[in-house]
């Protein structure tokens, strides 16, 4: 239990530095790739959901830990869990693909945004080094 304390953290923390990526992004260049991060307008009845600004923050901290759980669970079998690199590579794909999903709001940014899209997947790419670094020393086995 322990473990999944501290992977829960390790999530929280790298979601606050891709929100704050993203937010440094958005005040620096207008870019709006930092709203994908809370939207979740294209979920059937998780959309219904309000406050949005409070749903959203939980949709994106939630989606954070879990995924940060799920893939050191994942890379434990393969005895991977203690690299850095698997998580940045997943992270990075991952978050590259997922912006699309931007296709399916109305809500910015266009999915065809390409500076959106690169700003989305070098931060998805510093949350993957964050976790990763947090991993490895923070997790003792």
């Amino acid at each position: 239990m322990k473990k999944v304390l501290k992977l829960t953290l390790i999530g929280i923390i790298g979601g606050v530095v891709l929100a704050l990526i993203l937010w440094i992004v958005l005040a620096l260049t207008g870019n709006t790739a930092y709203y994908l991060l809370f939207n979740f307008d294209y979920i059937p009845w998780i959309n219904n959901l309000r406050p949005i600004w409070l749903w959203g923050n939980i949709f994106h901290y939630l989606t954070c830990i879990i995924s940060v759980i799920a893939l050191f669970y994942i890379l434990n079998i393969k005895g991977w869990h203690k690299l850095i690199s698997p998580y940045v590579a997943v992270y990075t794909i991952g978050g590259g693909g997922l912006f699309f999903l931007t296709a399916l709001s109305h809500l910015p940014p266009a999915a065809n945004d390409v500076m959106a899209w690169i700003y989305w997947t070098l931060a998805h790419a510093i949350f993957g080094l964050v976790v990763g670094l947090g991993v490895k020393s923070w997790i003792k086995e």
